[in-house]
């Protein structure tokens, strides 16, 4: 992931082109970051997570998914724009869908690791992401086929693709094996 020295806007982050190769960025403290192409397989798994997040958001009517890197402004001068690969909110925390970066937290930040992921950059997010508001983080993994469950910096649970994830404090009733996300 490349970076650059100069701090960056959310604003100026907005109204950069797409670059070519398909990368895209996000911001971590007006930091720019790189996103490269993430591959099929990471795709894949976006989409399964997505899938069963958005049936069954879609059937209790209780909020809305994003996918595809929504952007989530989380922090002013310098700003911080973070990228989940999904999101979802509650209608009490975003009643309608922004043009732009959302500036409201997501209950529910979805980071499925990709080829190009590092550790460091990974553990950075997440601790960003529960400090800045949201709910609870998923880390997919589809190399080792685990979800590692981020409540708080001190609630943290391995689940493997026998296991059952939930999220009763976000989205009571939800449950499913954590194979499905890999199927």
């Amino acid at each position: 992931m490349a970076t650059t020295e100069k701090l960056v806007t959310a604003e100026e982050l907005w109204q950069m082109p797409e670059p070519l190769g398909g990368s895209r960025y996000e911001l971590l403290e007006g930091e720019l970051i790189e996103m490269t192409p993430a591959g099929v397989r990471h795709g894949e798994v976006v989409l399964a997570v997505g899938e069963i997040l958005r049936a069954f958001v879609k059937k209790g009517r209780t909020g809305r998914v994003a996918s595809n890197d929504p952007g989530i402004l989380t922090e002013r001068d310098p700003d911080t724009v973070l990228a989940p690969d999904l999101a979802y909110w509650s209608h009490e925390r975003l009643p309608e869908s922004p043009e732009g970066f959302a500036e409201v937290a997501p209950d529910l930040a979805v980071e499925v690791v990709s080829p190009s992921d590092t550790q460091k950059h990974a553990q950075r997010k997440v601790l960003h992401y529960l400090d800045h508001g949201v709910r609870a983080v998923w880390v997919v993994d589809p190399a080792t086929e685990t979800v590692t469950v981020y409540c708080s910096r001190q609630e943290i649970r391995i689940l493997g693709k026998d296991d059952e994830i939930s999220a009763p404090n976000l989205l009571p009733g939800f449950s499913c094996r954590v194979a499905e996300f890999f199927e």
